[in-house]
């Protein structure tokens, strides 16, 4: 068996984390999350997973009849797109100065204002492919959505306003762009963002109104960010429908900014006709959906976790100056037909930044073209596991289809 199991934690806890370091505080978490009623059959632990808000990151939940919002988090539709490129390393500069310095300059990033109508990391006059997307699909589109979720949810009314200006940004945080390298030496484009500020908004507000909830009803929890919603009732309904929104927008996010860099790229080498391939992969790792597992329906939380049904194409990003995978699911039931969704942080923001000089940062990204100040130590490689160990427990997870090795990264 692939997997050890927590048995005595209400229902069983399987964990994929065979030589990886889980500190304390997440074992407690996943103890606490396979004590809930509404759990279907066991918590499923990727080797990736460590501390987050209520559920670790790193794991994958099944419940039946009801959806806890902070399992989602607030980061919805958080994810990977990566698409290789019609060049290889020898069509590359030896300075790739120039091509981050292009790439950051299409793609904004960051933020500043205190997220306001100056904010460097949104847009301000909306381009042409923004509008185009915000607007297709006539009265589905991504704006006639969300304006009935406003017109239900007033309070949401500040994000959605700006929610346009967001779409094809990169954000904060560990969101990255990167221009990568496989084996065969052929260049890929690979960058990780969600849903962005309004994405936020939308799981801040319904974490709150499930809070709001337990207190009215006197359920008592082991972790107040447990809160959940009952299936069948409108405020259940009401947030399927803005997280289902939040994860579409995700998606197009995405899309917007792979288009973006790869004109950003074309610039920079002065190459016109510069494709990506068919094997564009664009997949969420913070969602929620409806899947069958075990011949039953469940709404499946994968936080932090990517789907790899067999055959599924996914994304495992290790660090700054570590090595990232493209992968194929082996459809693993014990799963949910789930792998990582990252290396994992293996200590806090906070902890990295004390534990690390920009000295050490800077010889951990040795050959990568990126931002070498203290304003990213917190991302530093060293805060991050092993990402040769977290490949190696997922084994039985996914098959390894190519070993990416970045040359440039753009962070927020």
């Amino acid at each position: 068996m692939s997997y050890e199991v927590i048995a005595d934690a209400g229902k069983p806890i399987k964990m994929w984390t065979k030589d990886v370091p889980v500190e304390r505080m997440a074992i407690d978490q996943l103890r606490n999350v396979a004590g809930l009623p509404f759990i279907y059959k066991h918590v499923a632990a990727m080797p990736d997973v460590h501390w987050g808000m209520g559920a670790t990151v790193g794991s994958v939940i099944a419940t039946k009849g009801a959806i806890i919002p902070a399992a989602v988090g607030v980061d919805i539709g958080c994810g990977m797109v990566a698409a290789r490129l019609s060049l290889t390393a020898s069509d590359l500069p030896d300075n790739l100065a120039p091509m981050r310095a292009a790439i950051e300059a299409s793609v904004p990033h960051g933020r500043t204002d205190n997220g306001g109508i100056n904010d460097r990391g949104a847009w301000g006059e909306l381009p042409a492919n923004v509008l185009y997307m915000i607007g297709k699909h006539g009265n589905q589109s991504l704006a006639a959505r969300l304006a009935a979720i406003v017109e239900k949810h007033p309070k949401l009314t500040r994000a959605s306003a700006r929610a346009p200006h967001h779409l094809g940004t990169l954000g904060t945080g560990n969101h990255f762009i990167e221009v990568c390298l496989d084996e065969e030496q052929r260049v890929w484009i690979m960058l990780h963002s969600g849903s962005r500020g309004i994405g936020n908004a939308i799981g801040s507000f319904f974490i709150d109104r499930a809070k709001a909830d337990m207190k009215r009803w006197f359920i008592n929890l082991p972790d107040q960010d447990l809160a959940y919603l009952p299936e069948g009732s409108e405020a259940f309904d009401d947030y399927m429908q803005a997280v289902s929104w939040a994860q579409d927008f995700a998606v197009e996010n995405r899309r917007v900014m792979l288009d973006a860099t790869l004109r950003a790229v074309v610039g920079a080498l002065g190459k016109p006709g510069i494709t990506w391939n068919e094997e564009a992969v664009n997949c969420h790792h913070n969602y929620v959906a409806r899947e069958n597992h075990f011949g039953q329906n469940v709404l499946l939380t994968r936080k932090g976790a990517v789907r790899a049904r067999e055959g599924d194409l996914g994304i495992i990003p290790g660090s700054m100056g570590a090595r990232s995978y493209i992968v194929r699911g082996k459809g693993n039931p014990d799963s949910f037909m789930s792998c990582s969704h990252g290396a994992g942080r293996k200590m806090s923001r906070s902890e990295a930044k004390k534990l690390f000089t920009l000295d050490d940062h800077v010889r951990a990204t040795a050959g990568v073209e990126c931002r070498k100040d203290e304003g990213v130590i917190d991302e530093t490689p060293m805060a991050y596991k092993d990402i040769d160990t977290v490949m190696a427990a997922q084994a039985d997870l996914v098959d390894i289809v190519h070993q990416l090795r970045q040359v440039l990264c753009v962070k927020g």
